[in-house]
C-alpha cells in the first residue's frame, strides 16, 4: 500500500514509524497511509526553510514572481489529476474540485504582482533634506496548518504570497486527504523554485505543537476549527509569532418576504449542499422574515432537494459526494436527532441517503430541518455537512439580531429586492463577509477573507492585501546627507 511522505529540501522523505490510515470516502475503504512526521521531521524541514531562506529573500520580486507564473500553467496543466486526488480522499465532486483550484489559481494570479504589491513607500523632503521611505522585508520561516476541506485552495490562500514576498514556507496539510497538497507543491518545484523555500510535513498534532514552540518559525497561518483555531493562536502568540487563525462558522442567509423566491431556492441548494456543506462558508441556516415566507420557502425547496444527486466524485453528474470520515459522518447524524428531540420538525432527512454500489461510504443526504430555534444546540453548533435548518422570525431586526448574537461571524446574506433593507443589514449585521443576493460572498483574490468574532483569532485576514501584510515586516527609513550650505545644530528637544 502506498505511504505518503514528506517533501522536505526538494527531496521526499519518509523515515517515520508512525502511520495513519487514509480513507476513500465514498466507498469506506483504505486507499493509502500517510507517514506523521513530528519534532524531529519539523526540525529537519526547520532546517532546510532556513537554509534556503538568504538566498531565496535576496532574490528579486520579479525573478520570484517568475516562478509563480510558471506554477500557474503547471496548476491548470495538470488539473484533471489534482482533481482526481481531491475527489479520491475528501470526496469532492469534480466539477467542485475544479472550482477550488480555480479560486486557488486566482491566488497565484495575485501573487504574481509581487513587484508591484512590495515596492513600498516614498517621501521626499519630510523635513529640510530629509526623506523618508518604508520598506517590507520577508520575515523569515513561516508555516501553514490547513484543513481537510480545501486541500489545494486553502493551502494556495497561504503559500504563493509568503513565498513570493522573499519567506521560506513549511506546509502541514491535513492527514486526512494530503496527496493533492503534497502534488502541487512538486509542483511549485517544477517551476523553478529553490531546494527548501517550500517544505511540506504531514502529521497531527505533534507536528503542529513543534511547529508552534520552534523559534525559528516566524509565523504562523492556521484554517480549521475554532476550538483549534484558539489553540493555535494563543500558543504560537505566546511563543512571540505573528499569527492568523480562521476558526468555524454559523453562516445565516435572510430571506425577506420580498425575495426572489426561484434565486433563493437555486442559491440555497448549492451554497448549503454543495460540498456536502463541509465549507466554512456554508449557508446553514436559513432565517425566513414571516411564517407565510417560510411556508412558500420550504414548500419550494422540499422538490428542489429531493431532486439533488448523491454519489462519487468522478461522476460530474452528481450535485455532492461523502463526507470526510465515518466518525464525521456520526457526528452530523447526532446534530439531526439532537435538533429532533429538541423539538424541531424534520422535514427530508438524509440520515440514511446512501447511492447504489456505496453503501459502505461516508454518505448523508440532504438534510432539511424546520422550526429550529437558538436555544438549539444544532443551531449554536458548526454541523459541517448537507444540513440545512430554518428558523424563523417576525422581524429584519429580530433576523439581524439573531446572527449579531452569535459566537461566529464568518459569512452572512440577504436576499431582498428592496435597497434600503439591504443597506441596512450591510450597516448593521456584525460579520465579516457579507453577500446581498449572494449566497457565498468568499472574497475574490484581490480582496482578502476573514471573519469577525470568534471566526477570526488574529488582526490580519487570509490573501489579498491582508496577506501581503501579514507575511511581510514595514522598515522604515528617515535619511539626510550632510550638507556644507546647511548644518545641523545641537538638538536636544523631540525632532518635529
Amino acid at each position: 500500500m502506498q505511504t505518503i511522505g514528506h517533501l522536505i529540501n526538494g527531496s521526499m522523505s519518509n523515515n517515520d514509524s508512525q502511520t495513519q490510515d487514509i480513507y476513500n470516502p465514498s466507498t469506506g475503504e483504505v486507499s493509502k497511509q500517510v507517514a506523521l512526521g513530528g519534532e524531529k521531521t519539523i526540525g529537519e524541514a526547520v532546517a532546510a526553510a532556513k537554509a534556503a531562506f538568504p538566498a531565496w529573500s535576496k532574490t528579486s520580486p520579479l525573478k520570484r514572481a517568475r516562478v509563480m507564473f510558471k506554477f500557474k500553467e503547471l496548476l491548470e496543466q495538470n488539473a484533471d489529476e489534482i482533481c482526481r486526488l481531491v475527489g479520491e480522499e475528501h470526496g469532492k465532486i469534480v466539477h467542485d474540485a475544479a472550482g477550488e483550484l480555480q479560486r486557488g489559481i486566482e491566488n497565484v494570479e495575485y501573487a504574481c504582482g509581487a513587484p508591484e504589491l512590495l515596492k513600498g513607500e516614498h517621501s521626499r523632503n519630510v523635513a529640510t533634506d530629509i526623506d523618508s521611505w518604508s520598506e517590507f522585508h520577508p520575515l523569515g520561516i513561516v508555516a501553514g496548518i490547513t484543513p481537510f476541506n480545501f486541500p489545494v485552495m486553502v493551502p494556495l490562500w497561504m503559500f504563493p504570497m509568503a513565498i513570493v514576498c522573499g519567506n521560506t514556507f513549511i506546509l502541514k496539510p491535513s492527514e486526512r486527504d494530503p496527496s493533492a497538497t503534497l502534488f502541487i507543491a512538486q509542483l511549485l518545484q517544477q517551476a523553478g523554485l529553490p531546494d527548501g523555500v517550500i517544505n511540506v510535513v504531514n502529521g497531527g498534532k505533534e507536528a503542529v505543537d513543534a511547529i508552534l514552540h520552534h523559534p525559528d518559525v516566524k509565523a504562523v497561518s492556521f484554517v480549521g476549527s475554532t476550538p483549534i483555531a484558539e489553540y493555535i493562536y494563543t500558543t504560537a502568540a505566546a511563543q512571540g509569532k505573528r499569527c492568523q487563525a480562521l476558526g468555524g462558522a454559523k453562516n445565516h442567509a435572510i430571506v425577506m418576504p420580498d425575495a426572489d423566491l426561484d434565486n433563493v431556492v437555486t442559491s440555497l441548494l448549492g451554497a448549503a449542499f454543495g460540498s456536502s456543506g463541509e465549507r466554512c462558508m456554508a449557508l446553514s441556516v436559513a432565517v425566513a422574515v414571516g411564517d407565510e415566507t417560510a411556508d412558500k420557502m420550504i414548500a419550494a425547496l422540499q422538490p428542489a432537494i429531493q431532486g439533488l444527486k448523491l454519489g462519487v466524485h468522478s461522476d460530474k453528474s452528481n450535485d455532492f459526494g461523502p463526507v470526510i470520515t465515518q466518525a464525521h459522518k456520526s457526528k452530523i447524524l447526532e446534530h439531526i436527532k439532537s435538533a429532533t428531540d429538541q423539538g424541531a420538525k424534520l422535514v427530508i432527512d438524509g440520515s440514511d441517503a446512501a447511492p447504489e454500489g456505496y453503501e459502505q461510504g461516508f454518505f448523508v443526504g440532504p438534510t432539511l430541518i424546520d422550526h429550529v430555534t437558538k436555544e438549539m444546540h444544532s443551531y449554536e453548533a458548526e454541523i459541517f455537512g448537507p444540513v440545512l435548518q430554518v428558523m424563523r422570525v417576525q422581524t429584519m431586526s429580530e433576523a439581524v439580531q439573531l446572527i449579531n448574537d452569535h459566537e461566529y461571524g464568518n459569512g452572512t446574506c440577504i436576499y431582498t429586492r428592496d435597497g434600503e433593507a439591504a443597506r441596512h443589514f450591510i450597516d448593521n449585521i456584525e460579520v465579516g463577509m457579507v453577500g446581498v443576493n449572494i449566497p457565498l460572498p468568499v472574497p475574490v483574490a484581490s480582496q482578502s477573507f476573514g471573519g469577525w468574532k470568534r471566526s477570526l483569532f488574529g488582526d490580519l485576514a487570509m490573501y489579498g492585501p491582508d496577506g501581503v501584510r501579514f507575511f511581510t515586516k514595514r522598515k522604515t527609513i528617515t535619511q539626510r546627507w550632510p550638507s556644507a550650505v546647511l548644518r545641523e545644530e545641537k538638538q536636544f528637544s523631540m525632532p518635529t
